[in-house]
């Protein structure tokens, strides 16, 4: 037998052994490749899909909302099952604030607080100032009959 390759070879086959069929040792470049490309690819789009669900818990915590908690939880329930009704609900949460209506309300009350001490210590130092000048109770003259006050019956209302 002959030692020469070319004698051995068929006609039509090529020289060389392209790269994506395997080696003689079992090793597989093309398939290792897509394997490693898959695997990336799956992580970026899992990094992305769970950013996107995470957007508005971050609109929320930029502007310190009230409600950070409900739109925390309704981003998990529109990853855990995937009803994207939650995650635009969570979306509308975020990016809408509701009108604060309990600081007038508090400012208002706190106004007419002081105003009501401010009345109360004038009432005060006006009935310090001048104790002398409050008439006598008067006693009740015997000529005068006391009367009791007229009650009405139980039965009649005042429309």
């Amino acid at each position: 037998m002959s030692t020469d390759i070319t004698t051995a070879t068929h006609a039509m086959a090529t020289a060389h052994i392209p790269g994506f069929l395997p080696g003689a040792d079992g090793s597989d470049p093309l398939f290792t490749g897509m394997v490693v490309f898959t695997i990336l690819l799956v992580m970026v789009i899992g990094s992305f899909y769970f950013k996107l669900h995470a957007i508005p818990e971050h609109m929320a915590h930029a502007d310190n909302h009230a409600q950070m908690q409900v739109i925390g939880i309704l981003a998990l329930l529109a990853l855990f099952t995937h009803n994207n009704m939650f995650w635009v609900l969570a979306l509308l949460v975020a990016a809408f604030r509701m009108p604060d209506f309990l600081t007038p309300l508090q400012s208002i009350a706190g106004s007419l607080d002081s105003l009501n001490k401010r009345e109360q210590a004038a009432v005060e130092l006006d009935s310090s100032a001048a104790p002398s000048q409050q008439p006598a109770p008067q006693q009740p003259s015997q000529e005068q009959p006391q009367t009791q006050p007229q009650t009405q019956p139980q039965g009649d209302t005042h429309a």
